[in-house]
């Protein structure tokens, strides 16, 4: 009765804890007004390896969020990135299947201001770290069963984003099932989300999904020091919500419906991801900006999501051209 007693009080602390990042506090007790003590613990890491087992029969969907520590303004903490990327795959998990794995905390580039650490050089597509680290997950991932995988990146600057998004195609080519590599803007650019850094979108974001890590009263009048996009002045919790909303909805369908694709509709995907990938890497033409390819992404990329969740792959595949 004692161990049965302790496993118990295990599990509930295990989905009071979920309930609690879910819903968005990332601490038990606060966020808590929907939550019940049914919520399915999703997080890999606290999963014994039974629940394991039963999760990938019901849905073969492993999401991997990523981030880094950078500098995201005064009124934001410096793991903005990794805490929402999390928080939208536990989201999007809880509602559409799959677990979550553990955030990778460390990409590509960063913003040259303090408490930013940069674990490949900003502009670096070519990527000694990251890009074989993620390569390894995949193959683990595949290894262990999973039919699919999503990887979300809350870090994004260009070659975050290009490397991030081509190993996910190499991958899905190696290994036979659909990996997605996305930074989570890029599902919401028609909700008016174009991706920002400690601006509006970001902003918002956080005081939805972790309340009370924001503090706008320490922002004083433009421009805000290492803040890019939008005023953070405007951010609120109820644009998050919106933002939130229209990102797990899509990254739910996609996590239910992914491991059920049959080799033309992989292919499909495939074709799409590369067109997008092959356009971003190729625009600047070895000389120019790498950020050529965002210049009219708000428009030419507008039902990105909408589009990806809808497997409405040939017209990704149009869209990218535009680019």
């Amino acid at each position: 009765m004692k161990d049965k007693t302790r496993q118990m009080s295990r599990r509930d602390v295990l989905r009071a804890g979920t309930a609690a990042a879910v819903l968005g506090s990332g601490s038990a007790g606060h966020g808590m007004d929907d939550a019940t003590p049914a919520q399915r613990e999703v997080r890999l890491e606290f999963l014994l390896p039974k629940e394991i087992v039963l999760a990938r029969e019901a849905c073969p969907t492993v999401f991997q969020p990523l981030g880094t520590i950078e500098w995201h303004g005064v009124h934001n903490v410096v793991g903005v990135d990794s805490l929402k990327a999390h928080a939208l795959c536990l989201r999007a998990a809880q509602r559409g299947g799959g677990v979550v794995s553990p955030t990778l905390y460390g990409g590509v580039g960063g913003v040259n201001q303090p408490h930013t650490f940069v674990m490949d050089p900003e502009a670096d597509v070519f990527s000694r770290l990251l890009r074989p680290w993620l390569e390894q997950l995949c193959r683990e991932m595949a290894r262990d069963g999973f039919r699919a995988i999503i990887m979300l990146t809350g870090h994004y600057g260009a070659a975050q984003q290009i490397v991030v998004r081509e190993t996910a195609v190499r991958m899905s080519r190696a290994l036979g099932i659909p990996v997605l590599g996305t930074p989570e803007y890029l599902l919401a650019i028609d909700v008016n989300y174009t991706g920002d850094h400690a601006g509006w979108g970001e902003t918002s974001l956080m005081m939805h999904l972790h309340p009370g890590t924001v503090d706008l009263s320490l922002l004083g009048e433009p421009p805000h020091k290492g803040v890019g996009g939008r005023d953070p002045r405007e951010a609120c919790a109820k644009d998050g919500k919106l933002l939130t909303e229209t990102i797990v909805s899509r990254l739910a369908t996609l996590a239910r419906n992914m491991p059920t694709w049959d080799d033309k509709k992989l292919d499909g995907f495939v074709e799409a991801e590369a067109a997008l990938v092959a356009r971003q890497i190729s625009a600047p033409r070895g000389k120019g900006n790498i950020w050529t390819a965002w210049r009219n992404i708000g428009s030419a990329m507008r039902e990105y999501g909408k589009l990806l969740s809808a497997e409405r792959f040939e017209e990704i595949k149009a869209c990218a051209a535009k680019l």
